[in-house]
Order: C-alpha cells, then structure tokens, then sequence
C-alpha cells in the first residue's frame, strides 16, 4: 500500500532520518515505534506532504507521491490525525465530521443559488454518513455537543471519525494513545480494529504506549538515530538486544517477556 525507499530528512546540520526504507501492506495495522528524537514524527510528517524528503521516495500503491502536499496527498486517501487533536471547537460534533468531505455543493455560488436542491440532498447524505460515523464510534450521547467541550479522548476519537468520512486508503496515526485515560484507550484501539477487520483500513501508528502496540500492531518497526533498527513481530521487538539497548540508552525502560 505503502512504501518508503531510501528517505533522508535533514534540518540543517542534523540528520533526522537517514536512510529510512519501509513497506506498510494493505490491510495491517504497523506500528512504529523509537526512542525520543529516533525521527518518528519527522518521517511522518514527510510521508503527509508537512516536508519535502531531500533524498528518497514515496510510494502509494505503487505511484509516486514523493513531495505532494497534505491537501494532495487526502485527495489520494492519505489521512494523518495529531498527538495533539484538531478539531473545530466551536461547531459540534456532527459538524466536525460533515465538514470533511471536499467538494461540497454548497461551498459553490452557483449550486447555492440556482441548485439548491442538489446542495439539500448532498447535505443530508453527509448527514446520515456523520451520524453512521457517530454511531460506529459509540459518541451517540456527544453528538450535539462542541467539540471544544470534548475530553481528549473524545477528540482522538473525533479525529478517527473524520478519517471515515472520505475513503481512506492509509490513516497515520500521530501517538492516540498520548493524554487519554485507559477506558477511552479502549474504545479507540477496539475502534481501531474494527475499522481494520470489518472496512480494511490500513493504519500507521507512532505510539510510545507500549501495551497499545502489543495489542493492535503486526508488524512494529523500530526506529533508532533516524535509521530502522529492527522490523518484526511485537513479540520480537520487545527481546531484540539492538531494540533494547536503543530504548535503555535513553533511559527509558522497554516491557520484557
């Protein structure tokens, strides 16, 4: 579905990744994961079009996507969701996912004046998918709340509703477990799942919640010093000496066997 070929990301002197080179199948949930500074978000932030790799290249399903911009990039099915959630805060939740779509009838002057039907009938078939969203996602109880009102957890959830919206083909996940209490962890990595199992959404997830890995990622790549370090099953990374010494030179502490 997706895949990365010899990507180099420099900001000035320092090398944040170097040399990167993965394969994200259809239909799996792969997890990266590394130490601070290991050039996870910044290779994230490549794939969704924030940067330009100064070497490597981008692949979606085989056609080079090396450099197009976010706004490209969604029309071609690549989502990407944030540590820190972005939501409109001041429409509701049902709003937040009606405005997603791109090319909406009544966004043009034309339809809205000499079309108004089309741009009726649109609206609520946005509608009834937003609530079809809402109800996937168990916020029935938030749908007429703002979402600046929201918990965290509730707007990473939000987040992964606008990613069902359009038809995704790979969703980045930027660290969803990060600030959101284990029970609405719960509810997204369950959502997670169902959204892989029963619509075969291909997901990319950085996360540092290591229990959230073990439980919705195969494979997990490890990124080390901007480089992949090691590539396997969970069950692998966690008793590699490699993965290991990486985490503890950090001072960070891996979960053993």
């Amino acid at each position: 579905m997706l895949e990365i070929r010899n990507i180099n990301k420099n900001f000035g002197g320092l090398r944040a990744v170097n040399n990167a080179s993965m394969k994200i199948e259809k239909g799996s949930i792969t997890g990266l994961i590394g130490p601070n500074g290991a050039g996870k978000t910044t290779l994230f932030n490549t794939i969704a079009g924030v940067y330009v790799p100064d070497e490597g290249e981008i692949f979606l399903e085989n056609q080079n996507i090396t450099g197009l911009k976010p706004h490209n990039l969604f029309s071609k099915g690549i989502l990407r969701t944030f540590q820190i959630a972005h939501e409109f805060s001041t429409l509701t939740v049902l709003e937040n996912l009606m405005m997603v779509p791109p090319n909406q009838y009544g966004e043009n002057l034309i339809y809205a004046w000499f079309r108004n039907n089309d741009v009726k009938k649109q609206e609520e078939e946005i509608r009834t998918k937003a609530i079809e969203v809402i109800e996937f996602l168990n916020l029935n109880h938030l749908t007429q709340e703002l979402a600046g009102n929201l918990s965290g957890g509730q707007k990473k959830l939000l987040e992964l509703g606008r990613t069902m919206m359009v038809d995704s083909k790979v969703v980045l996940l930027d660290e969803v477990g990060a600030g959101v209490n284990r029970t609405l962890l719960n509810d997204i990595s369950d959502a997670i799942l169902r959204l892989n199992k029963e619509k075969n959404y291909t997901f990319f997830v950085i996360e540092h919640d290591m229990d959230l890995i073990e439980k919705i990622c195969d494979p997990v790549i490890v990124m080390a010093e901007g480089s992949v370090l090691f590539k396997g099953k969970f069950s692998e990374v966690k008793t590699n000496e490699d993965v290991i010494e990486a985490y503890l030179g950090r001072g960070l502490k891996v979960k053993k066997v």
